[in-house]
């Protein structure tokens, strides 16, 4: 039996009276890419924020069911969404880099957290982290130039250095690349591929051929509901429900 990163079970989400998601279950691998597909306001992008309470700062949402990741009930009251969130990197739609230095978008989790002894400490996190989000040559003469003058792809390059600098072992991205430019995509897609050796990373993408290229596992969601959930090849080339069949066919979008 696999230990898995993440158990969801009986997963219900409500924004006031909207039932956003309906009981969803999914047990998601670690060092596995794992790609949440559907129709724009399916449901993906709730769900995805369950996993780390980004919904907790919604007033009107509630959220019941059961979230483990490693065994422990994140919703428990003893857990702190701060700590959550640093064992769960997010990375969102638009690159949004603090209006900080390149180096201090980076070090910012890390001070906070208390993961740097000293200076040089925190300039090795640093030094790693924009090296595994494949941005440190373009970054390393310019560390005290703002985050916010690099281009589109660059910035979202370093927000995920700057989500990947606690160390966390669940990355969740959100659209990564909806605001990059193909080439700039085509980045993106190839650090995805190399994250997932050291992370358990789940990414909500509208692009289907971005899901079949960059995931080993894909769920597929629709109106709230998640249909299918299965390995990447199968779901795009023989799914079991028709719902899937359809979208992946283009007949619902």
């Amino acid at each position: 039996m696999t230990d898995y990163k993440i158990s969801a079970k009986g997963v219900q989400v409500y924004y006031g009276d909207n039932h956003a998601i309906k009981d969803v279950n999914v047990d998601i691998e670690d060092k596995t890419v794992t790609a949440f597909i559907g129709p724009s306001g399916c449901g993906k992008s709730t769900f995805l924020r369950t996993l780390n309470r980004m919904n907790d700062t919604i007033d009107i949402c509630r959220v019941e069911g059961d979230i483990l990741i490693d065994g422990e009930d994140i919703y428990d009251p003893a857990v702190d969404p701060v700590q959550l969130r640093a064992k769960v990197g997010m990375v969102f739609q638009k690159p949004n880099p603090f209006p900080k230095s390149i180096y201090d978008n980076v070090a910012y989790g890390p001070k906070i957290h208390g993961l740097a002894r000293n200076k040089a400490e925190l300039d090795e996190i640093v030094e790693k982290s924009l090296r595994k989000a494949a941005i440190w040559d373009e970054a390393k003469d310019r560390l005290n130039a703002p985050g916010t003058g690099l281009s589109g792809g660059q910035q979202q390059r370093l927000c995920i250095a700057r989500a990947i600098a606690t160390a966390p072992e669940v990355l969740l991205m959100d659209e990564p690349c909806s605001a990059l430019d193909p080439i700039a995509t085509a980045q993106v897609e190839e650090l995805i591929d190399e994250l997932r050796q050291s992370f358990s990373v789940v990414i909500v993408t509208h692009s289907m051929q971005q899901a079949a290229r960059v995931s080993q596992k894909t769920a597929f969601f629709h109106l709230g509901n998640l249909v299918e959930y299965g390995e990447t090849d199968k779901i795009f080339t023989n799914p079991e429900d028709s719902r899937t069949e359809s979208y992946i066919s283009g007949r619902i979008g």
